[in-house]
């Protein structure tokens, strides 16, 4: 037998090794390889093993080259010698798949990921699958192809390493992962699976704190190089080992299992540290889920209202953190912004994507209308017991389309309104929240700055409690400062406190009629304690339109180091001015966002007002484009103005930082973009290329209406700044949006829009890229032949601008709309040519898109075994992506090839993976697939 080695050093072996010569003749080798079976162009070769610009010659050593290895291959001396073949104006290297060591990796893989299969089994077959890797794939090899390569299969190993991982800690192998893990992490320090699996194995192996430290290592590590917290998975996990809950029943899992089991939502925001009192309001929470939870009727909901800085969310989230333990899928946390000045509540269309996306809809199969997907929350909520915190709601409407309809979750509403409506229509319990007793606002203060203070001076105590009029939001201010300067007395604070609420500015009042002291005098005491840095940090927030921020984004706002703006939003958060949302993410309590921005508005600071609202348009324009660059690195970039001095662009390292850093931006994005887009001024006239480069991430994930709201405000911002190619862009992204929402005439009117002024333009690639837009449209509207002529002309658009990743599109687009039209071999024809080219460009999903293309082509001219084989490469790449809706879809028709060319066992076998996956899955059916799946006699649910 001869083998074929990619997976370290490229290698023959027949007998022994076969001497391949020097590095470019195994480049050549490789590069069949990876295509066994498979013609693979001489065009392509020479790319792989040339560049982009292959050297004059270089198709005559590429002849030599292929000559040496077909001597190389005839002295193995095997009983059945690979060929290699000249093919369809290339070379195919006929062999087995099975005798190329990558080839095998995945089969292994994907074999040992089938559904049914144990942890003994995954185990050996894991073991089996990474036994082949030598050491840095295509080691010795240069070129991009070379590293493009290594880069993919290298994501491919670390997934199987975590998954051996799992499988050896699951059959209680803990030793050999505690061995071998450490090591992985030190190469690979910020993949947080790897950190999951060695705590599992730590923990389960009863070194518990080994793993904490091992936790605490992670976090640091993550803060200091990417200014992030520990994702989802690791913070349960430490959770989980810090606390494990106590079995209630003999059916439930030990302890020491529970860190292993399937993971839950997480989203609360930080519990308060220093929480104090509240005691009956806490007991009364914990009634009402005792009494009310176990109801076979409906899902529970309590409100919880009281006046603005009482203390409503500190409440609501210490009483979550109390219970989370008894809600086993977890917490959904929702802030609704019902009482900000500096922005509208938020909707069901804006939170809704963001909950489903939470809960695992797949991005592509996220309903439209908010109406179906308020049904799919609802539908995805049934049978889990989960905690639904909606923090400050504006009115009852507001929160309705959040409610949970099933037994098991508990909906906890809190606003400075009674929300009436949910108690007498939803029968909702309420809770209304009054100031502090006397009595708890002197523990409140005792607790942050010692009983001794509070005891050595009972006068003071008592009028800053008077003064402050026993809000928490305002003692714990005025306990920040106290903490902060040991040497102050209390009675100097409270003169101090008097000073204030006496002085005409103190007078005046915020205009909530619901605000019932005046603490806008705190908040001017507090702010005039900062130092001149920190003062002016905190007058910036208020240009920063929210809802949070980060400290890379506050260093561009203030134009400082990013390391002197965190120092800065320290002191913020240790005057209590600020609050840490999440770990490096800061938030203003509603009213002192509304304080400064009162003071950034002020006469003698409007200067450094729009400078700093420059630098961070700024700041988020330039990072949001590195990072959709990240996500799509074929797009058509676009010319930038540079940024202004004192901004810091953030840039993503890899497509996981650029996705991680858009989903946890989406809102604040979305937030800057409407306020740009209203301006009267700069940076207004750019709001066009913030909303491109928020793109590729809002169709990806689904946020389609988001893309849409955030395209018309581009829209209106070009057509008052006059910019033809802003208008263009907007009218173009506006038309996609909406052909995405199914609001078909809009999407047309925005298209011929972007046609003309494109035109206008001369933008000969934005022309064609509008021409295939208008073909998608037309085949939405089943306007096939319209749809075909539309992608045709992109097609010769493409061609003629030498534009290849386009016109892979566009011959994929032409093929697919082809087998519409029943001319399935002019779709082979356009779908391998579209093939060759996403192959040569490394473009994963167009591949499978087009080998899904090329499996139906072959489906209806009856060559079932080559359809089966054209799926059998879709799936590999949509498990790859981790796109398993569409891996279920394709695996379905998979199963309908095998059974049309008579292999009823993998048919079978095909049609139960896709079963498998839906199951799992739990998203909607668009596409029919569980009801041909049915029709094969397998149980789906809907």
């Amino acid at each position: 037998m001869v083998t074929f080695r990619l997976l370290g050093p490229v290698e023959l072996w027949g007998r022994g090794p076969i001497d391949l010569g020097p590095p470019q003749r195994r480049s050549v080798m490789a590069a069949l390889a990876v295509d066994a079976g498979r013609a693979v162009p001489i065009e392509t070769l020479t790319r792989r093993v040339w560049g982009e610009d292959p050297p004059e010659g270089a198709r005559q050593a590429l002849y030599a080259h292929v000559a040496r290895i077909r001597r190389g291959l005839a002295a193995a001396g095997a009983v059945r010698t690979p060929g290699l073949l000249r093919r369809n104006g290339g070379y195919v290297l006929d062999t087995d798949s099975e005798d190329v060591d990558l080839h095998r990796f995945h089969r292994l893989v994907t074999d040992a990921r089938r559904a049914g299969r144990s942890d003994a089994e995954q185990v050996t077959i894991l073991r089996e699958a990474l036994d082949l890797w030598r050491g840095e794939p295509l080691a010795g090899l240069s070129g991009e192809w070379a590293s493009r390569m290594r880069d993919t299969w290298r994501r491919q190993w670390l997934d199987a390493v975590t998954a051996w991982a799992n499988a050896e800690t699951s059959v209680g192998n803990h030793a050999v992962v505690i061995d071998r893990v450490p090591e992985l992490i030190d190469q690979h320090p910020l993949v947080e699976p790897l950190v999951a699996v060695l705590m599992r194995a730590l923990y389960e192996a009863g070194r518990g704190s080994e793993a904490l430290e091992c936790f605490a290592e992670t976090r640091k590590r993550l803060a200091d190089e990417l200014g992030a917290d520990p994702g989802t998975e690791l913070r349960q996990l430490h959770r989980a080992i810090l606390q494990p809950p106590e079995p209630t029943e003999a059916t439930d899992p030990p302890p020491s299992a529970r860190p292993r089991s399937a993971p839950v939502l997480a989203h609360l925001p930080l519990d308060v540290p220093t929480f104090t009192g509240r005691q009956e309001e806490l007991a009364q929470l914990d009634k009402i889920l005792a009494e009310d939870i176990g109801s076979p009727a409906v899902a529970v909901i309590s409100t919880l209202s009281g006046t603005a800085g009482v203390g409503k969310t500190a409440l609501a989230l210490h009483w979550g953190y109390r219970v989370a333990d008894w809600f086993d899928h977890g917490q959904i946390y929702v802030n609704l912004h019902g009482f900000e000045p500096s922005r509208p509540p938020v909707t069901p269309a804006e939170a809704l994507p963001r909950l489903l996306e939470a809960l695992g809809v797949l991005p592509q199969h996220m309903p439209v209308s908010p109406e179906a997907q308020a049904g799919l929350y609802r539908s995805m909520l049934a049978g889990r017991r989960m905690l639904v915190m909606l923090d400050n709601a504006r009115d009852a409407e507001q929160v309705r389309a959040f409610l949970p309809g099933s037994p098991g979750c508990f909906t906890l509403v809190t606003s400075r309104n009674r929300l009436s409506g949910l108690i007498a229509l939803e029968g909702a319990r309420s809770l209304v929240l009054d100031v502090l007793p006397a009595a708890e606002c002197r523990r409140l203060l005792a607790r942050r700055i010692g009983a001794e203070r509070v005891m050595s001076e009972p006068l003071a105590v008592d009028e800053i409690v008077s003064r402050c009029a026993r809000l928490p939001l305002a003692l714990v201010i005025v306990a920040a400062r106290a903490a902060i300067e040991r040497g102050l007395g209390l009675a100097r604070l409270a003169a101090e406190l008097r000073d204030a609420q006496d002085s005409p500015d103190g007078l005046d009042s915020f205009g909530n009629e619901d605000t019932r002291a005046d603490i806008r005098a705190v908040f001017s005491w507090s702010y005039g304690t900062l130092s001149p840095q920190a003062a002016r940090m905190f007058r910036l927030l208020g240009v920063h339109p929210g809802p949070e921020i980060s400290v890379p984004a506050a260093a561009s706002l203030a134009g400082l180091p990013v390391q002197h703006a965190g120092r800065l939003l320290t002191a913020l958060t240790d005057s209590c001015l600020v609050t840490e949302h999440s770990r490096g993410r800061y938030v203003l309590h509603d009213l002192l966002r509304m304080y400064a921005a009162e003071l950034a508005g002020t006469a003698n600071a409007v200067g450094e007002t729009q400078a700093a609202e420059d630098r961070l348009f700024g700041h988020y324009l330039h990072s949001a484009h590195s990072a959709d660059r990240m996500l799509d690195p074929h797009r058509d970039p676009i010319a930038l103005p540079s940024p202004v001095p004192g901004v810091s662009p953030e840039h993503a390292a890899d497509h996981g930082e650029a996705l991680a850093w858009f989903t946890v931006e989406h809102p604040v994005l979305l937030a800057v973009v409407h306020r740009s887009g209203t301006a009267t001024r700069a940076p207004g006239a750019r709001t066009w290329q913030l909303t491109r480069a928020l793109t590729t991430f809002l169709q990806r994930r689904g946020h389609w209406s988001d893309w849409a709201t955030a395209q018309e405000a581009a829209l209106d911002a070009a057509l008052r700044s006059a910019s033809a190619a802003g208008e263009a862009d907007a009218h173009s992204g506006l038309g996609r949006a909406c052909t995405r929402l199914t609001r078909l005439d809009d999407a047309h009117t925005h298209l011929a829009r972007a046609l003309d002024l494109y035109k206008a333009l001369g933008d000969r690639t934005e022309l064609a890229h509008t021409h295939l837009d208008l073909a998608r449209l037309h085949a939405r509207r089943d306007a096939y032949p319209e749809a075909l002529a539309w992608a045709r002309d992109a097609l010769d658009q493409y061609v003629s601008l030498g534009h290849r990743t386009g016109q892979a599109r566009a011959l994929n687009a032409v093929g697919w709309y082809h087998a519409q039209l029943g001319d399935h071999r002019q779709c082979l024809a356009f779908c391998e040519q579209a093939l060759e080219l996403f192959t040569e460009l490394g473009v994963p999903d167009g591949q499978a898109d087009t080998w899904d293309s090329l499996g139906y082509a072959h489906q209806h001219l009856g060559d079932h075994r080559r359809a089966a084989a054209c799926y059998d490469n879709a799936v590999a790449l949509f498990h790859g992506l981790g796109d398993r809706y569409f891996e279920a879809d394709v695996l379905a028709h998979l199963s309908e090839s095998h059974r049309a060319a008579g292999d009823a066992l993998a048919a079978r076998r095909a049609a139960q993976r896709a079963a498998d996956i839906l199951n799992e899955l739990c998203v909607p059916d668009s596409d029919g697939v569980r009801a041909r799946l049915r029709r094969l006699g397998l149980p789906v649910g809907t």
